[in-house]
C-alpha cells in the first residue's frame, strides 16, 4: 500500500536563509496512521510566521493548523493519539497546554512536554507535534 503526503514541499522554499535541499511533507497517512509534522506558528500556505512574540497566538495556530492537515488526512481532532509539545520557555507551559486543552477538549491524548533551546527560527516558542489514528473504516 501506498503512503498518501500531505502538502509536499521542499526546506530552501521553506528556509531560503539556509543552504537545505530535503523534500517534506505536512503529513503522512500510513496504514490508518497519520503522522503530522511538527506544528508551529506558521501559515502554511504562505510560509509567513505568525503571532511572533504571542506563544498564545502561535500555539493557536499550530493547533489550526493539525485540525487543518487532519481534515486534509480524512480524520479530525478526536482521532489524535499523541501530542509531543516543545517550550523555548517552561513559562510558556499554561499558556501553551490552555490553548491546546481547548483545541483537544474530551480526545485525552497521551503527551509529552520537552523544553528545549531553541525551533528551527528564532521567533518560534512552541511547536506541537501530532500523531493520530483515522476511525473505523479509514
Amino acid at each position: 500500500m501506498k503512503h498518501t503526503r500531505i502538502r509536499p514541499f521542499n526546506t530552501k522554499e521553506t528556509y531560503p536563509e539556509q543552504k537545505l535541499d530535503n523534500d517534506l511533507c505536512q503529513a503522512v497517512v500510513a496504514g490508518g496512521v497519520v503522522y503530522l509534522r511538527g506544528q508551529i506558528g506558521q501559515d502554511l500556505d504562505t510560509r509567513e510566521s505568525v503571532g511572533i512574540g504571542d506563544v498564545e497566538a502561535q500555539t493557536e495556530k499550530a493547533m489550526a493548523n493539525i485540525d487543518m492537515l487532519l481534515k486534509e488526512a480524512g480524520g479530525t481532532l478526536e482521532d489524535v493519539v499523541k501530542v509531543i509539545v516543545y517550550l523555548t520557555d517552561i513559562r510558556y507551559r499554561e499558556q501553551v497546554y490552555t490553548v491546546m486543552g481547548r483545541w483537544l477538549k474530551g480526545v485525552y491524548p497521551v503527551s509529552t512536554g520537552l523544553v528545549v533551546d531553541s525551533l528551527a527560527r528564532p521567533e518560534w516558542l512552541v511547536e506541537i507535534d501530532a500523531t493520530a489514528v483515522l476511525g473505523e473504516g479509514a
